[in-house]
């Protein structure tokens, strides 16, 4: 990553590109790498800050003047006449000054009669309008694999027989870094040894929570460590078998073998019938990490803002692949209004372009239960490898919903009549499935704590009036989208001229999962 860094950097002072913008919150990491490109191309290197003014980092010439104002050493970088990068660490800050501003400008046009070039390093990319057309952006990447497990090795080089990992210990514990900064893993690797004086695999948990921690300060992520199994999920058993035929496809046999990294899937359908639930599950049946984007985070005030926000949570999201990024109700993270300038129109293109060009092995499932508010060009071929309808479920996957939720809460499937209760449930989605079992549980608890009944749970199906009867035409309306062809069926498989079979006509209801 830094490599690609560097070369992007070198290219853009050989072409010489006067004014760059390199955005990173690792300011120490990127102020070194440039060093090093300096080095490399002949060229001396200074840094400014509102602190410490203007200082030589590289070269033979002596230090000026400190020139803290930014005015003076903007005009200290314009009067350069040998090849020198210039380093402007704070100059972010100064961006609603219009002097400073204008002079920015003013010596980034001046300077391309001249061997001298100036960086401005900067956590966001919100530039000022003025500078969008003088300003190079770029973006400086996570630290790679490679490079975390260079780092654990510069910093257990001098202590070997405190350093109690196989090699296939280092390879998790590099693993469980990746998606932090190279300060943040260099802080997590050092206490992780400070708590016993070992770095040994039991540190692998302690490095993961932490990570945890980083990616939520972030609030645009969330890190999730899925519980739910395959079995948690009743029905679904097509989504499942495909699932199943694609949990190897981040191996390198897979990779060997021609097979493309899975993209990954839109789960379609009426709500209650197990999306959320779904992806969860996705993350545990492979043995990924679950990121969870908080699309209501990502908008800010500032002009761009916006987008960077997108641009660093896919960032953070590449940096920790393989995984599994999870984007729920995305019909309502991305609604393409026209009051807010253009912003979510903008923010939902960073997102499509990024699904459609990623290298790297994030899976995404975005879930979404209004199907008319999602636009032409996410649903098309290329940004997911399919789409699929949880409809409402048959009769043998509520049995399968009932199973699931009395095994939670400890009661003996055996112990109840299911066929009974599958009988009544006709037309109940998954989460109204499980909430029958709540109420008749809290029923049961009030009246001495006797064991819960079927009589009670069906009571309690009685009690509630279903989203099929409540939201009838809108359920409707869904399950006509499945039929049309225009989606798979997450339970069964269908010629595409068929009908739904005659179970998941309204009346008996279709197929989907527990929530």
């Amino acid at each position: 990553m830094s490599q690609q860094f560097q070369n992007q950097f070198e290219l853009c002072l050989r072409s010489r590109s006067t004014l760059l913008v390199v955005v990173t919150h690792e300011e120490e990491r990127a102020v070194r790498l440039i060093r090093e490109s300096c080095g490399r191309l002949g060229a001396a290197c200074r840094s400014w800050d509102s602190a410490g003014g203007m200082k030589l980092l590289t070269g033979e010439r002596p230090d000026p003047q400190p020139l803290r104002d930014p005015i003076a050493a903007l005009e200290f970088a314009e009067a350069a006449e040998d090849p020198t990068v210039f380093i402007f660490r704070d100059l972010h800050e100064l961006w609603t000054h219009s002097e400073v501003k204008r002079k920015l400008r003013s010596v980034a046009q001046a300077l391309r009669t001249r061997p001298a070039s100036l960086v401005v390093t900067c956590p966001t990319a919100a530039l000022p309008e003025e500078l969008h057309d003088e300003a190079v952006v770029l973006r400086l990447p996570l630290p790679s694999l490679s490079e975390l497990q260079g780092l654990l090795g510069q910093l257990t080089r001098d202590i070997p027989d405190r350093v109690r990992l196989t090699p296939l210990g280092r390879e998790k514990i590099v693993q469980a870094a990746r998606g932090m900064s190279e300060n943040q893993a260099r802080q997590a690797f050092a206490r992780a040894l400070a708590v016993d004086g070992y770095l040994d695999e039991q540190d692998i948990q302690s490095i993961t929570a932490e990570k945890k921690e980083i990616v939520r300060r972030g609030s645009t992520l969330e890190f999730f460590s899925p519980a739910e199994t395959i079995a948690d999920v009743g029905g679904l058993d097509l989504l499942k078998d495909w699932l199943r035929l694609r949990e190897q496809g981040f191996g390198q046999e897979a990779h060997d073998y021609g097979l493309p990294e899975p993209k990954g899937i839109l789960l379609l359908g009426i709500p209650g019938t197990g999306k959320s639930l779904t992806a969860k599950m996705i993350a545990n049946l492979w043995q990924l990490p679950l990121l969870r984007l908080d699309a209501g985070a990502l908008f800010g005030s500032l002009v761009g803002e916006s987008e960077d926000r997108t641009r660093r949570a896919l960032a953070v999201a590449e940096a920790i692949a393989p995984c599994v990024l999870w984007v729920d109700e995305i019909e309502k993270s991305f609604t393409l209004g026209h009051g807010d300038s253009g912003t979510s129109q903008r923010v939902f293109a960073t997102l499509l372009t990024w699904m459609q060009e990623k290298t790297a092995p994030c899976f995404m499932v975005a879930t979404a239960n209004n199907v008319q508010g999602l636009p032409a060009e996410l649903m098309r071929r290329g940004r997911f490898d399919e789409i699929f309808f949880l409809d409402l479920p048959t009769a043998e996957e509520r049995r399968q919903i009932f199973e699931v939720h009395l095994r939670r809460r400890r009661r003996l499937p055996a112990g109840y009549d299911l066929d009974r209760l599958v009988a009544e449930s006709a037309g109940y989605v998954g989460a109204e499935i499980e909430q029958a079992i709540v109420d008749a549980l809290f029923v049961s608890f009030s009246q001495g704590m006797r064991e819960v009944t079927t009589d009670d749970i069906a009571a309690a199906l009685r009690r509630q009036i279903p989203l099929s009867t409540s939201q009838r035409e809108t359920v409707d309306t869904l399950r006509e989208w499945l039929q049309s062809g225009r989606a798979q069926s997450a339970s069964f498989a269908r010629p595409r001229d068929s009908r739904l079979p005659a179970e998941s006509v309204p009346g008996n209801r279709g197929p989907a999962s527990e929530h």
